[in-house]
């Protein structure tokens, strides 16, 4: 590091992944620092800076490094610190720079038996229960459920599934050319879903074939709602099967309930219907409510859930420490819950590797329309919410509408009462009366819109339908 690369680095401010010390007779803070930025990001500790950004430098010597020493031998597990020094001025005077980078397989990090956090600028002592997370965390990445072994045998997967995973990833450029279609254990071998010849538990979550007893956590529920919330289905369903049958059967389920926007593209004299939501989006929540869920809870399940409001979908377990759901809609690392079923996800072409999937949702829902999707986690599961953009009760009424009817509803969203020529005025004033009656009373059998008094002092409003005042109502 130069001279002015440090006084740039300085300018920038104590953060997250940086501290200034006056001199080395704070290294016993120094080290406090150093644990939290090991437990966090990584950081760096710069020794002669004032806390004011300051940069004063000190006399670096032997006995520095000594001491320095008796610092590091304070941590458990030890950890690597990288040590630069930087003149300053033109009488000796240095700063020394202690760096060091986070590593999963050191966590947590303890210094004179304590954990340390860094929240911010400042560095604290770690919770009691964030350090039991991280010790599970550290646990489960070296014994995780999906790599023990499995109470199957190679004739009880789907040798079907196996083959076109081998043809999809060849095509892809995501398996070798030569992966051998005819030899399965050497696929099985090549993704590490076998170990020293016995199958893995992610052998059979994606490609297994008989689930119960012992596997009831390869399950996938699905509902359709009436209305904003649980009281009532229309369709409900749960079934059992390997993550490629759970995807292919959560997509055909959202097809069937989910409606079709219609447009008439130019020059063509048929109508072009597209789903509400965009389906590879969809599709991204799919694929990562699968790949990140917690297979060790024997009742988990992806959930997807379709209100007359919105859409959910849902899977057991909680995000990576340290990430919040805020960190889904920004750059962030991909730590997938279960690389194996991960990696067979990526071959597929379902997945990339650079934990875009997320991001990649939001952008596709803006680029339709819709309002950005909410990332949610409750009580033990993550979930993500589609909000639809406009009115919102062709959720329920998906391909009964005609484009003027839909824009009848949207007419009238904004929840007041309207009266008959207040209606026809804003659809088309020269709309025969009849026609537009007609509209209307067909609405209000549907249950979407109502009306109150009669003949031409009758007004029109939404009928048991949700509507939207800026937004999807939300319900819990």
């Amino acid at each position: 590091m130069t001279n002015q690369e440090l006084l740039t680095l300085v300018q920038r401010g104590e953060s997250e992944q940086l501290e200034f010390k006056q001199s080395s007779a704070q290294f016993p803070r120094a080290g406090e620092t150093l644990c939290a930025f090991m437990n966090g990001q990584g950081g760096q500790v710069l020794i002669g800076v004032r806390p004011d950004g300051s940069v004063i430098g000190q006399m670096i010597a032997d006995k520095t490094f000594q001491e320095l020493a008796q610092v590091l031998r304070r941590f458990d597990p030890p950890i690597p610190v990288e040590t630069e020094r930087i003149p300053v001025g033109a009488n000796g005077l240095e700063v020394l720079v202690l760096k060091t980078t986070s590593k999963s397989d050191s966590l947590p990090c303890t210094y004179d038996g304590r954990p340390y956090q860094r929240v911010g600028t400042t560095t604290s002592v770690m919770p009691q229960e964030t350090y039991q997370r991280i010790l599970l965390e550290r646990t489960h990445s070296r014994h995780r459920w999906e790599n023990e072994i499995a109470e199957v045998m190679i004739d009880e997967l789907d040798a079907k599934e196996i083959r076109r995973t081998i043809q999809t990833g060849i095509a892809g450029g995501r398996l070798p050319a030569d992966t051998s279609a005819d030899d399965l254990t050497d696929v099985l071998d090549r993704l590490g879903l076998r170990v020293r010849g016995a199958l893995v538990n992610a052998a059979v979550v994606v490609f297994g074939r008989e689930f119960l007893p012992h596997y009831p956590q390869c399950q996938l529920r699905l509902a359709r709602f009436r209305g904003t919330d649980k009281n009532e289905f229309l369709d409900q369903r749960q079934l059992h099967g390997h993550a490629f049958d759970l995807l292919s059967e959560a997509m055909q389920f959202l097809t069937r309930h989910l409606p079709v926007a219609g447009r008439i593209e130019p020059g063509l004299f048929e109508r072009v219907d597209e789903p509400l939501f965009p389906p590879i989006a969809l599709r991204e929540a799919l694929v990562n409510a699968f790949c990140h869920r917690d297979y060790a809870q024997a009742g988990g399940a992806v959930s997807v859930a379709i209100y007359d409001d919105r859409l959910e979908i849902w899977s057991s377990g909680e995000l990576p420490l340290g990430m919040k759901v805020e960190d889904l809609k920004r750059e962030h690392l991909s730590r997938p819950r279960n690389p194996l079923i991960a990696e067979v996800f990526y071959r597929r072409g379902l997945v990339e590797r650079w934990g875009r999937g997320t991001q990649k949702i939001v952008e596709l829902c803006l680029r339709a329309g819709h309002p950005e999707p909410e990332f949610l986690e409750v009580a033990g599961a993550v979930g993500v919410r589609f909000l639809p953009s406009g009115y919102v009760a062709p959720l329920r009424v998906a391909h009964d509408l005609t484009d003027r009817q839909r824009r009848i509803l949207q007419a009238i969203a904004d929840g007041r009462e309207r009266p008959f020529a207040s209606i026809r005025a804003q659809i088309d004033p020269a709309l025969a009366e009849r026609t537009l009656r007609d509209d209307l009373l067909h609405l209000k059998r549907l249950g979407l819109i109502d009306s109150r008094g009669h003949g031409r002092g009758a007004v029109w409003f939404l009928g048991a339908a949700p509507k939207l005042e800026g937004g999807p109502n939300k319900a819990e």
